[in-house]
């Protein structure tokens, strides 16, 4: 039982001398990463001190013992999704406009705002730039972020349309990213770079995702350099944390906003603060959402939303016997377990506030991994070539199980999922290659549905439509790529 909230806790930690800091963590059974502080210089002793009192390490023992404690999970009970927490898109068209219509006037009114979780590197991408700042290789060569921050610009614009009786002015959708300590000042400069995209930059808020120490695999706190804690990233699910600690909530209340649309910068076809997806969710009265696309096969590996232990929750595939990935409904041609997640989320704004709450019993995931560090023993750094130690992570579906209710929408993988998670070429897809013609073949479809030829590479701009709408001018146009219609 946590006896004081953390952002107390915090707030004291600040305000902590050097012999407080010391005692902390000494009755926390911390006390070696004082072994060398004595002999670090004045600047690199401030910096172990400020990194000391930025962290909680009562918190950091508890979330440890309850993660690498907690029974496994094999012998839970998994079952499908209620039928009442479940919708399509792709089965049940007809009531899209409806949703959409809601999601409009929401957004017309200035009740919605967007999460943008934009930590990682691209480093996987062959580039050591913030991923947001990627070029996928469409015509245009514009980043991940341009083409996010036009959707906003388009989608604002489409609200105050489909709203003329609402005030303008109103239709404002703030964009918050969440970056890490290594992104952070080049995820800035870059929207400096190209002046916010053409948001207003007060629209623009960023905020850092949280870090947790690296512990041995018995709980101790691992020293990267004689001087430096060394630290991991909290995981996606840290982002609940970080948005209390940076002041995002705060900022939600300040401006009245009480619906938020969350997703992932690697995701190319991502409708930002769709409309649909926030209409449904609003009018199921929840509050937390999740969008998901249709598995490709039994045995793709991805997690799915269903329940677990009578809980909504995304179970692993790993997780799931192979009997129930394979197990069909009544129907004899859909998957009971058919709903993979792509961490794209819905939630009202008094839900987030009240997740500090869940945060004391939530389960921290467990990594493994090979840490450098300094050995306390021979004073060196040692390169392991075994796993030695533990970082912890939360998943930003870990909120899941504590949601009496939960909206599950459906939505056309080919529509709004294309991840970007390997490098060009890669035979295993989720490349530049596959979002590119991803990105490429949907605008494609688009442009025949009106009646226009396309003949190679075609792209729109999302400020010239945001899902197919309004191109109805180009019916019977011939357009040879590649080329970008940026203008009706």
């Amino acid at each position: 039982m946590e006896r004081t909230p953390s952002r107390i806790l915090e707030r004291e930690a600040h305000n902590h001398s050097e012999d407080s800091l010391r005692a902390l963590y000494s009755q926390a059974g911390q006390g070696h990463v004082f072994q060398y502080f004595d002999t670090l210089d004045t600047p690199a002793k401030e910096a172990l001190l400020s990194q000391l009192r930025e962290m909680d390490v009562d918190r950091c023992n508890r979330i440890f013992s309850k993660a690498t404690t907690a029974p496994p999970h094999d012998k839970d009970a998994i079952d499908p999704l209620p039928s009442d927490s479940f919708d399509s898109t792709i089965e049940n068209p007809a009531l899209v406009p409806e949703w959409r219509k809601l999601g409009l006037e929401l957004i017309a009114k200035g009740k919605v705002a967007v999460i943008l979780l934009a930590g990682g590197q691209g480093t996987r991408l062959g580039s050591s730039a913030p991923k947001g700042c990627y070029d996928i290789g469409l015509p245009s060569h514009k980043s991940l972020f341009q083409l996010q921050a036009e959707r906003i610009l388009a989608i604002q614009k489409i609200a105050i349309a489909a709203n003329p009786d609402l005030p303008a002015e109103k239709a404002i959708v703030p964009w918050y990213v969440m970056t890490s300590e290594p992104t952070r000042k080049a995820t800035e400069a870059f929207f400096v770079e190209h002046k916010y995209f053409g948001l207003k930059e007060e629209n623009v808020v960023f905020f850092n995702q949280g870090v947790l120490p690296a512990f041995t695999m018995d709980g101790k706190i691992l020293l990267e350099d004689k001087g430096i804690i060394s630290t991991a990233p909290d995981g996606n699910g840290g982002i609940y944390k970080a948005l209390r600690r940076e002041g995002v909530l705060k900022d939600l209340e300040a401006r009245g906003i009480p619906f938020v649309h969350a997703y992932c910068v690697d995701n190319c076809l991502v409708k930002v603060a769709d409309p649909v997806f926030i209409g449904y969710c609003v009018s199921k009265n929840a509050p937390c959402g999740a969008k998901v696309v249709p598995k490709q096969r039994a045995n793709e590996p991805v997690g799915v939303v269903c329940l677990r232990d009578h809980k909504f929750a995304v179970v692993e595939y790993s997780e799931i016997p192979a009997e129930l990935s394979a197990k069909l409904n009544a129907d004899g041609k859909t998957l009971t377990y058919n709903a993979a997640n792509i961490a794209n989320h819905f939630y009202t704004t008094e839900f987030l506030h009240s997740i500090e709450e869940m945060e004391k019993t939530m389960e921290f995931h467990v990594a493994k991994k090979k840490i450098k560090h300094i050995n306390l023993e021979t004073n060196e750094l040692v390169t392991p070539t075994a796993n030695n130690g533990i970082k912890l992570e939360l998943f930003i579906f870990d909120v899941f199980p504590f949601c009496e209710k939960l909206a599950v929408l459906e939505s056309a993988r080919k529509e709004e999922f294309s991840p970007l998670k390997n490098a060009p070429g890669s035979k295993d897809g989720d490349s530049p290659d596959t979002s590119r013609a991803d990105v490429l073949s949907q605008h494609k479809r688009f442009l025949e549905a009106v009646g226009a030829v396309v003949v190679g590479d075609v792209e729109l701009s999302p400020l010239v439509s945001y899902e197919g709408e309004g191109l109805e001018s180009l019916k019977g146009s011939e357009l040879v790529g590649p080329k970008v219609v940026d203008s009706l």
